[in-house]
């Protein structure tokens, strides 16, 4: 089920979709071909100078690694191999359009002695995988590139054929064509006839053959080459969350007890002495101990009042109670700012998207209400690509950015810490919008 919530305000929007990282572009139709057929056939060019610079290395350092030569030798192999292995991944994010990173090495650093520059690299796994890839890339280039030769000379040769069997002398010693040797006819028109239908099916299984032959040389160097960068890259991300999650509890906890302690809490302390004066005065002024009474009661309303708002801070009791179209319906009607908001999500959503997703949008309305000077809001929330997109555009004067902390930096900790992303688009002059993706999978 889908809630839909609606607050007219004189604004129109159209939502977009959230833009995901920039990846590789991937060629498409004849410059596919072409890519993956010019990919195929360098693949064994490069793979032999990789394998023989890299072996001989290998095996002459290890026969010698009781010397110090031998130690020097393999550290010379291990750099090279690192080598053809950026080159690599390079020609995969250009001729393939594969998003290949680049791990991250163990390098010394700068001010690291001699013999320590040499023995970290041969410490680091992400090496010795480059290392395999200069071995068993050549068996996957040769593979490639004897695919790619044989069916381009194959489309080739028989398209061709027609024209340049001219030129062939006739037989003269008892030889036959292939046409004669399958049965299928004797004589030069047979041959062209075969060989045309022979060229136009290499032709038409070309694009697949290339892309297999590509698939397979680019398959095991994105496998050894670029997988354990996706695994680091993982890990940072998770302690990433991880941080961002503690530190914006911290940030809340400091945030509450700060907020308790001005307000909550004096009005506690005030209301103590009230009752001890009502105590004194009800022997002595009765009519003064009622007018003291009245203050009490209206300092411990307040005090309820402030405690139902800290509380909100936390988790929200609408939010709880009715989900978030409800507690996003209260925030924009409680707005300082006129907002036009439309909310479309389902009602069973992970309790942690629910209040990231509650806090972007309540931390972005009270930006708008302090800093940008706006007429109109537009709120949007809805789901996109597994995930809660969340929008929020104003027509305020602008300048907001994550790193004048005006809330804003805190909000992007919360959201890192859901898993989600944040960005932050204001320039001098406004609008400002606000994007957040938060997934619904989740840490």
């Amino acid at each position: 089920m889908t809630d839909t919530l609606t607050t007219t305000q004189p604004l129109s929007m159209t939502l977009p979709t959230y833009a995901d990282r920039p990846a590789p572009t991937r060629p498409r139709g004849v410059r596919r071909v072409l890519y993956d057929s010019g990919y195929a056939l360098s693949a064994f060019v490069l793979a032999v100078p990789a394998f023989v610079v890299v072996v001989t290395n290998l095996a002459l350092g290890i026969g010698l690694a009781i010397l110090i030569g031998g130690v020097l030798l393999l550290w010379v192999a291990v750099m090279v191999a690192r080598g053809f292995a950026r080159f690599e991944r390079m020609r995969l994010r250009g001729m393939l359009g594969k998003p290949a990173e680049t791990p991250a090495y163990l390098c010394p650093k700068p001010e690291a002695g001699f013999w320590r520059k040499v023995l970290l690299p041969l410490r680091d796994a992400q090496s010795w995988l480059d290392v395999l890839w200069s071995v068993l890339g050549l068996i996957t280039g040769t593979i490639a590139f004897s695919l790619a030769v044989a069916w381009w000379a194959a489309a080739a040769g028989g398209l061709s054929y027609w024209f340049w069997q001219r030129w062939i002398p006739e037989d003269s010693d008892g030889t036959t064509g292939l046409a004669d040797l399958l049965g299928l006819g004797e004589g030069r028109h047979d041959e062209i006839v075969l060989n045309l239908v022979v060229g136009g099916i290499a032709l038409v299984t070309l694009p697949l053959v290339v892309r297999l032959a590509a698939a397979t040389h680019g398959g095991l160097a994105h496998l050894l080459l670029s997988s354990r960068a996706e695994l680091q890259h993982e890990v940072r991300r998770v302690e990433g969350g991880r941080d961002a999650a503690r530190t914006a509890e911290a940030v809340s906890l400091r945030r509450l007890e700060r907020d308790i302690h001005d307000g909550p809490q004096q009005r506690l302390v005030r209301l103590q002495m009230d009752l001890g004066r009502i105590k004194k005065q009800l022997a002595e002024d009765p009519a003064l101990a009622s007018r003291t009474v009245d203050e009490a009661m209206l300092q411990a309303r307040e005090t309820v009042d402030e405690l139902r708002s800290l509380s909100r801070g936390i988790a929200p009791p609408l939010l709880v109670d009715r989900g978030l179209s409800a507690a996003l319906g209260e925030l924009t009607v409680r707005s300082e700012v006129p907002v036009e908001a439309t909310v479309e999500v389902p009602d069973a959503l992970p309790p942690h998207v629910e209040t990231a997703v509650y806090f972007v949008v309540a931390e972005a309305l009270t930006n708008i209400a302090k800093h940008s000077g706006a007429t109109r809001v537009s709120v949007g929330v809805w789901m996109e690509s597994g995930g809660v997109e969340v929008r929020v555009e104003d027509d305020g004067v602008g300048g907001a950015h994550l790193a004048k902390g005006s809330g804003l930096a805190g909000l992007q900790q919360r959201v890192i810490a859901a898993d989600g992303r944040l960005e932050v688009t204001s320039p001098e002059g406004g609008p400002t919008v606000v994007n957040a993706w938060i997934p619904v999978g989740g840490p």
